[in-house]
């Protein structure tokens, strides 16, 4: 029997995932919003820090390979790219506003 993926090894893949224009990985920045995971397939809410972020697609494609390479055994990741909430600084973890001067 194949292990259901759970939240948090899909957060983990997520994590190897980084925004480049920012240099930190997309899960301390706080553009991962959501995840649903079941045993044949994966949902990712995410955003990115701007509607005209020229990194996006690269971004969501990176996430989606992140999951599936974690998680082979799933047979469907999907990475829906979603504007609400709009990202704000607020989002992010507190290791990643200190990085950033943003206490």
């Amino acid at each position: 029997m194949t292990a259901v993926p759970t939240e948090d090894s899909v957060r983990d893949a997520l994590r190897t995932v980084d925004d480049p224009e920012a240099g930190m990985d997309i899960v301390e920045l706080g553009l991962v919003y959501g995840i649903e995971a079941s045993a044949d397939r994966i949902h990712v809410r995410m955003t990115m820090t701007s509607a005209a972020c020229p990194m996006g697609d690269m971004i969501t494609e990176s996430a989606r390979e992140a999951v599936l390479q974690a998680h082979p055994q799933v047979g469907e990741v999907e990475i829906e790219l979603v504007w609400e909430p709009m990202w704000t600084p607020e989002m992010m973890s507190e290791e990643a506003r200190n990085f950033f001067g943003w206490k």
